[in-house]
C-alpha cells in the first residue's frame, strides 16, 4: 500500500512555495466508486494520540476526528455515502468510502464492464472535467467539511492542532484493491514501529 506521509513542495509558483495537486486530472470525484483516503497533521505532529502496545490511544482531538468522521455518511446523506474500514493514527488518518449513484453525478459517469476484464463492476469513470469551480458534493467537500470540523472543536477547546493542507487519494478499482487497503489500514497500528510516518 502506498503511504503519504511526505510532502515535497520545492516547486515555486510566483516566488511561493505550492503543492501540487494529488487528484487525478480529468477524474470527476463525486463519480460512483470507492477511495481509498489518507490524510496528515501538518508537521506530521502526533495530534491524534500514541501507539501504545500495538494499539491507537486517542487524544481528546483524536476522539473527536473519529467521532466526526462517524457522522460522514449521515451530514451528507444525499451523497449516497458508506464508510468502510478506517483509522485515526497519531499523525494521520486512513479511510475507505464509497460514493453511491446520487443525483449530483448522475449522468456525469460512463461505467465500464469491469467483468468482462476480471474486475468488480464496483467502480466507474467519470466523463466529467476538472475545473476551477467551486467544489461541492465531491471528495474534496466531504474532506474539507471533516477537517473543518476537527478544526473547530480544537480552537473552540484551545487545543493546539493543525491539518496538513491536502490529502490523498486512490481510486479503488476492484475487491483485491480493496482488501489490500483493508487489510493496510487494521494493521497500521501493529506496524507503526516501520512506518514511514512515524517520525
Amino acid at each position: 500500500m502506498v503511504k503519504f506521509c511526505d510532502v515535497n513542495s520545492s516547486d515555486r509558483y510566483k516566488n511561493k512555495y505550492r503543492i501540487p495537486s494529488s487528484r487525478l486530472t480529468g477524474y470527476n470525484y463525486n463519480a460512483n466508486g470507492c477511495y481509498y483516503i489518507t490524510i496528515c497533521t501538518k508537521n506530521r505532529e502526533h495530534y491524534f494520540g500514541e501507539i501504545v502496545d500495538h494499539k491507537m490511544q486517542l487524544s481528546e482531538v483524536g476522539e473527536i476526528a473519529k467521532s466526526e468522521w462517524l457522522k460522514t455518511a449521515e451530514l451528507r446523506s444525499d451523497m449516497n455515502l458508506r464508510l468502510d474500514e478506517f483509522i485515526v493514527m497519531p499523525n494521520h488518518f486512513h479511510s475507505i468510502v464509497f460514493i453511491g449513484g446520487n443525483q449530483y453525478n448522475t449522468g456525469n459517469i460512463a461505467c465500464r464492464d469491469a467483468s468482462a476484464r476480471g474486475r468488480d463492476a464496483m467502480h466507474c469513470v467519470s466523463t466529467y472535467k476538472n475545473s476551477f469551480s467551486p467544489q461541492s458534493k465531491n471528495m474534496s467537500s466531504i474532506i474539507r467539511g471533516f477537517k473543518s470540523a476537527v478544526t473547530t472543536y480544537a480552537r473552540k477547546h484551545s487545543i493546539v492542532f493543525a491539518w496538513q493542507e491536502r490529502f490523498y487519494d486512490i481510486i479503488i478499482h476492484n475487491n483485491d484493491e480493496l482488501d489490500r487497503a483493508r487489510k493496510y489500514i487494521c494493521d497500521n497500528p501493529q506496524n507503526w514501529d516501520e512506518d514511514e510516518c512515524n517520525k
